[in-house]
This record gives C-alpha cells, structure tokens and sequence, in this order.
C-alpha cells in the first residue's frame, strides 16, 4: 500500500503541476499578476515566494491551484493592478487562460508518448499464422499455422497489426493473399465472414474476421522522429476519442457507472505500474493526463470547462453573467463535484471489498 500511496502522489504531482502550469504560463503571457502558485490544497507545508508569486506545496495532495490578481468578478482592484487583473483581459485571452491548463495535460500525453516512441520504438507481432480457426473463411481457404502473409490486395504487410488493420476497417470484400510456406510464395482469395463480436465496452458489434490467430512472436522496430510524432499524436488523439466516447456511454446507461474509479483505484494501478516498468508507468501517466484535461473541460461551474461557457455567454450576449447567478451556478457545480467524489470513492470502497 506505501508503494502504491508513494506512486500515486507522483503522478498526481506531475498532473496537477503541468495542469496549474498550463495556467500559470498563460497568464503570465497575457500578462496578468500570478499572487499563488499552489500543488495541492489545505495548509501550506512548503513556500517560497519569487517576485510577487508565493510558490507553495500544500497538505492534501488531490489537485492545485493558481491565483491571480482580479481573478473573482466583482473583487476591489488597486487602479494600479487594474493593467494585471484577470477580470480586465480580453474575453479571448481570459479564453486562453483558462483552456491552457487541459492544453497541457493533452500536451503531455503527447510529448510522454514521443519519448516513449523515440527511444523505446515499438514492438509488432510477426505476420505469422499461429492458429487457424475452424469453419472460417481461412480454414475453407487452406491457410495453415506457419504460413507468412507477404500481402493482402498487393498491399505490403509487415506485422500482424497490419493484417488486422485491413480486415477490420474493411467492408468484408474479396481478399487476395500472398503467403510463404516453406519457402515458397503462393497465392489464396478469400471473403471475410461478418460476425457478432464485443467491442471494448462490452457492446455487440459487427465484424469482420477471417478467422487466423498470431503465434504471439514480436520484433522490434525503431522510428525516426517524425514516425515517433505520428504515433504519438494518433495515440494522443485515440485516448481522447475513446475517453469522451467513454463518458457519452457512460451518461447514456449503455456502460455501467460503477466503473468509474477514484483516488484508491489510481493509487492502486498507479502502483502496479510503477512495478510494471518506466514506460508502463509513463503510459499510466499520459492516459490520465488526457482524462484530466477532458474532464476540466466539462461544462460544469467551478472546472475549466465552466468558465469556458461564461465566456461564451458573454461573447454572445455582449454582457456577463450576472455575479448572483454565477455564485449559484458555481454551487450547483461544486455539488456535483462532491456528489461525483463520493460516488467514486464508494466504487473503490466496493471494489477493495470485493476483491477487485
């Protein structure tokens, strides 16, 4: 439990400080006065102060913040720090200010998988048949365990991830395969069959499957830097699609809510990924870090995404929301977030019990 505990404030830590950073950086781009920069909430363990920004660490290691001059509607200002009052920024850099902490934390992900990628490479499974079905479209074709695939419709494979590509983003048309037994190069034609399969959620699907397995062998292969940055953003970009896609379904009742996981259950896999390896735990990190900055995102008063949506307001109707409203709005929102964090620490609770 103390190495889990000691995982998870590390990458709590880095979320939290690149989020806050994010914003911090923003700021003092638009040139608006930074009073506090806090990792952490509650009782101050740790400060220092730098210019006229107090630096500081504080007890409850569950989030930060960064506070600047102006920052409430409706606060008094010196007439001398009106020109570094968040309040009296343009609605577009205000916009930029709050947007870059989840920039960020998608920033990061991006720049984790890079690294991981430029150095680590990857590793792809060899386009070798390990098994072939029965009573599929392979079987009736006589592909045999051991057969290389060269090609499918004179398209180059190098890895099995290749052959699946194809098939799966196919629409279930001819095949024209060029394979290697024993040394010899011959040919076969076959038409995927369509299927029910599960998809990551647990939903039926249509799919199309030719009915071969791999032998679970894999090679390494290096990339350039602009391979790296391709891989890295098409990562990035998954992680987010599959993440919004993940709380659509999710408010929708088509997966279950009691999936979601809170403080114990990161700490918990935050710890068998730090176990795991650098890179597991790197990956760990970037996975959250796009969680993060799509849920600051929401719509919701007190996150991001809330002061997004006054902003948008007031670009519309050429006026802000009014103070009052804004206040109950804010306290609706914090309600929910409370309501959300007793949700999810009950999920946990309920899934130490159980074993899970």
């Amino acid at each position: 439990m103390g190495y889990s505990a000691g995982a998870f404030v590390v990458v709590i830590g880095i979320l939290v400080f690149v989020h806050e950073l994010g914003h911090f950086l923003a700021a003092r781009l638009c040139k608006v006065g930074v009073d506090v920069f806090s990792l952490g909430f509650g009782p101050k363990i740790f400060k220092k102060k730098y210019g006229r920004t107090e630096y500081c660490v504080s007890a409850i290691p569950l989030g930060g913040y960064v506070k600047m001059v102006g920052e409430e509607p409706g606060t008094t200002i010196d007439p001398e720090e009106q020109s570094l009052s968040f309040t009296h920024k343009s609605l577009a850099k205000k916009s930029i200010i709050v947007a870059a902490g989840p920039a960020f934390n998608f920033i990061l992900s991006l720049l984790i998988f890079y690294v991981i990628y430029q150095f680590s490479g990857i590793y792809m499974g060899t386009p070798v048949i390990g098994k072939v079905l029965e009573n599929t479209p392979a079987q009736s074709a006589g592909l045999k365990p051991g057969d290389v695939i060269k090609e499918i419709n004179q398209k180059q494979i190098k890895s099995f991830e290749d052959i699946f590509q194809i098939i799966s983003t196919g629409t279930g048309e001819k095949l024209d395969i060029a394979i290697q037994r024993e040394g010899q190069m011959m040919e076969v034609s076959l038409t995927p069959e369509k299927r029910i399969g599960k998809n990551i959620f647990g939903e039926d699907v249509d799919k199309y499957i030719i009915g071969i397995m791999a032998t679970g062998e894999t090679f390494h292969e290096g990339l350039n830097p602009l391979q790296a940055m391709e891989r890295a953003i098409s990562d990035t970009y998954g992680l987010v699609k599959l993440t919004v896609q993940s709380v659509g379904k999710m408010i929708s009742g088509s997966v279950a809510a009691n999936n979601l996981g809170g403080p114990l259950m990161i700490a918990q896999m935050a710890g068998k990924q730090a176990k795991a390896g650098l890179v597991n735990f790197a990956w760990f990190i970037a996975l959250l870090s796009v969680n993060l900055g799509i849920i600051n995102l929401f719509p919701i008063p007190v996150l991001d995404g809330g002061h997004l949506l006054f902003f948008g307001i007031e670009a519309v109707t050429g006026r802000s929301v009014s103070e009052k409203l804004r206040g109950k709005l804010i306290q609706i929102g914090a309600a929910m977030l409370v309501g959300l964090m007793i949700f999810v620490f009950y999920n946990d609770i309920v899934r130490m019990i159980n074993g899970g």
